[in-house]
């Protein structure tokens, strides 16, 4: 314990930086704008399809522009880069706040998600895998409990100013929170961290320089990513139908949202768990086995039908969310070094982005489509499984192919 004192304390100005690029992410995450929703749509008088198939739109393609934006983080400072992403998320808010018809609306939405889950987690990953390597796990662990909090205290923050003041009045105060805290940002990043200055023993991949263009024909990024990006995909998915799941099996429809708690707490506590695995294991050993949990809990919440089966999927989900965060901050760095990492991290957030958003219309559609919706969250977790063991296969090559001093370093 002393010893993770004495870390955060001697990096405690990279790690706020990271911790604020994920706070500031949430005005753009989907917790955060669903806070309005119904004010949103009785403004516009858009029906919950309406609207969530807005968001969706908006969402995806936001994704599709992040492909080109995010390399912005490997062409200039951070100390540049942070202050203009605050200040077009500042925008979002505003569009947000003065947003007369439904497509200044989706403009809105589009800024938000962009910038806001999009660009600044993308950004806080990005930064703390550049600035770590021995220590990488922890310091994205670290980053990573900016997202947790503004998951705990925004949702009441909110609450609160709508008791006083409209929905619009809300965004305003986003707005003149960014563009206040964008200097003091900007002063933050100034200087950045070199991880020779830690002392590294194991850089595994970060001597090798891919390009984007190498890493997306190499075969492994594509297994890598069918695992990382699971979690996102069977979230969102299973939170999303939420409500369907109890009316079948004819539960209260209060149980989810009471399982929420264990399901936050676990998260944070293998997110912190996880940062410490992933510096004495590396990221990619782990990689084999963080989906087990999520696995085994899908397939709890698919077949067993009395509510106990909730607590059980909510606690396996939140360990393997929790062990992903550290994970997905760390096993790309480590894979195809910290060069390109802007570039090629931009290519897996926005199929992330696009996994998050196509699981819950999929699900959908097979819904309407007469296919049981408890089998749909088994074969998810057999997904899972599969993968997991899968991943014992590529994982080994991955690590066999970063141990051999023959292979090529790769420039532009």
């Amino acid at each position: 314990m002393r010893t993770y004192l004495a870390f955060l304390f001697a990096n405690r100005r990279w790690l706020i930086s990271g911790f604020a690029l994920f706070l500031f992410s949430s005005f753009g995450q989907t917790f955060f704008v669903s806070l309005f929703s119904a004010d949103i749509r009785g403004e516009f008088g858009l029906s919950h399809g309406q609207f969530g198939a807005l968001f969706t739109a908006a969402t995806l393609a936001a994704a599709l522009v992040m492909t080109q934006v995010g390399r912005v983080v490997d062409l200039y400072g951070a100390h540049r880069v942070v202050p203009a992403l605050m200040l077009m998320l500042a925008l979002g808010a505003a569009l947000m706040a003065v947003t007369f018809h439904v497509w200044v609306l989706f403009l809105a939405l589009f800024v938000l998600r962009l910038f806001g889950q999009g660009m600044m987690s993308h950004t806080s990953f990005t930064l703390t895998g550049r600035w770590f390597v021995r220590e990488r796990g922890r310091a994205t662990s670290v980053a990573a409990l900016g997202l947790n909090t503004g998951e705990a205290l925004l949702p009441l923050a909110v609450v609160a100013v709508l008791a006083l003041a409209g929905w619009r009045e809300a965004w305003w105060l986003v707005v003149v929170l960014l563009l206040v805290l964008a200097w003091p940002m900007s002063a933050l990043m100034r200087r950045g961290r070199d991880p020779a200055d830690a002392a590294d023993a194991r850089s595994e991949g970060a001597n090798r320089a891919w390009t984007r263009r190498e890493a997306l024909r190499d075969p492994y990024f594509y297994l890598l990513l069918t695992a990382m990006a699971a979690p996102a995909l069977v979230g969102n998915t299973v939170f999303f139908h939420q409500a369907h799941l109890t009316e079948l099996r004819g539960w209260a429809p209060a149980l989810f949202a009471s399982a929420f708690s264990l399901y936050a707490v676990t998260t944070v506590v293998f997110n912190i768990v996880g940062g410490f695995l992933v510096d004495r294991f590396t990221a990619l050993r782990l990689v084999p086995l963080f989906l087990t949990p999520l696995g085994l809990g899908l397939l709890v919440l698919g077949t067993v039908e009395g509510p106990w089966s909730i607590a059980v999927f909510m606690f396996l989900y939140g360990v393997t969310n929790g062990l992903s965060l550290g994970l997905f901050g760390a096993v790309w760095p480590e894979v195809y070094g910290v060069r390109y990492l802007g570039s090629i991290r931009s290519v897996i957030v926005a199929v992330l982005v696009v996994a998050s958003a196509a699981g819950p219309g999929a699900a959908g559609l097979l819904i309407d489509a007469g296919a049981g919706y408890p089998a749909q969250v088994t074969v998810l977790g057999v997904y899972c499984l599969v993968v997991s063991v899968a991943a014992v296969w590529f994982v080994s090559r991955v690590r066999a192919r970063l141990r051999d001093p023959r292979a090529p370093v790769r420039e532009v």
